[in-house]
């Protein structure tokens, strides 16, 4: 039966109770690791540790693996199987400097399973030690390798949060570089896609885990002296024209909203099919929520359905 206006009121107030519960969690826990003082080998086991507290969906089964000679983790429905030959590369975000494969279980699972697809999460190469562009190498040569294992194009869409984002766009960019063939789509949730300092700029009342100047240090890392304005570096600034279908979703309570911003309308400037959702009161890749959090659910539900209609098998 539907709800009526007693039990969705319900409902509203728990959805708000369990996510001032998880910016409180995220707050207190995730933002203290991303110092910019902090030794980034301590951020990536703060990391490690702290995304064990996230809900990998038990529906679905991770197991290591490579594509194109790159190292990652593959994710698949444990029951059913994916829908033909569907699949999904999975750029992790960390500001190209933390993160792996294991952090973003929670994303990766449930979009396996919302998907009905396969999902190939990139363990790319990390900054400092492996700077600008290993990561967008990596990216590419995870694509090819995808091609050579005798998927289509029109098989594969590339998705990634934050500095996955970003690292989506700019495989993309480099693939038209080399005159590779597009994937059918591209997914953005909270891309990271302008590399240029943020020192000064205001930070929401509901950021719960980016400081502008975190964001600057770690940029300095993977850039290691190259221009920020660097199409490859900050998809933004790049010619868009021509990427496949392309949807980016945002929260309105973090530091880079303004990005997933430019970004849509640079994409619709150029002509690209693009489609942005940003999520009120929400903070930065909320979609890490998916089992608890219902506008997590929706996000990748509609993740779900963009690539429905977009990628074939």
């Amino acid at each position: 039966m539907p709800a009526g206006p007693e039990s969705q009121a319900r409902e509203s107030l728990r959805e708000r109770a369990v996510a001032a519960f998880l910016r409180f969690l995220l707050k207190a826990l995730l933002q203290p690791g991303f110092r910019a003082t902090r030794p980034i080998e301590q951020q990536r086991r703060w990391l490690e540790k702290v995304s064990r507290l996230t809900l990998a969906p038990k529906g679905a089964i991770f197991a290591p693996g490579t594509s194109g000679g790159v190292p990652g983790e593959w994710v698949a429905p444990r029951q059913g199987g994916p829908d033909g030959r569907k699949v999904l590369l999975y750029l992790h975000g960390g500001a190209y400097c933390v993160g792996s494969p294991r952090t973003h279980r929670a994303i990766t699972g449930h979009l396996a399973l919302r998907c009905r697809s396969r999902v190939f999460a990139l363990d790319y190469r990390l900054a400092p030690e492996h700077p600008f562009p290993a990561a967008i190498e990596d990216g590419v040569a995870a694509y090819r390798g995808l091609l050579d294992a005798g998927h289509e194009p029109h098989d594969i869409a590339i998705a990634g949060d934050s500095a996955g984002g970003g690292l989506a766009l700019a495989t993309a960019l480099k693939l038209r570089e080399l005159g590779r063939p597009f994937p059918a789509a591209l997914v953005a949730f909270s891309p990271w896609v302008d590399l240029a300092p943020r020192a000064g700029c205001g930070v929401p009342r509901g950021e719960t885990m980016i400081e502008p100047a975190w964001l600057d240090v770690s940029a300095g890392h993977y850039l290691a002296g190259r221009d920020p304005a660097e199409p490859l570096a900050s998809p933004v600034r790049a010619d868009l024209a021509g990427l496949p279908a392309t949807l980016v979703q945002v929260g309105t309570d973090e530091v880079l909203l303004s990005d997933s911003e430019r970004l849509y309308e640079r994409l619709r400037a150029a002509g690209v099919d693009a489609r942005l959702t940003v999520y009120p009161r929400r903070w930065h890749v909320f979609q890490s929520g998916a089992g608890v959090l219902r506008d997590a659910d929706r996000a990748l539900d509609e993740v779900a359905g963009f690539l429905r209609d977009r990628v074939r098998s």
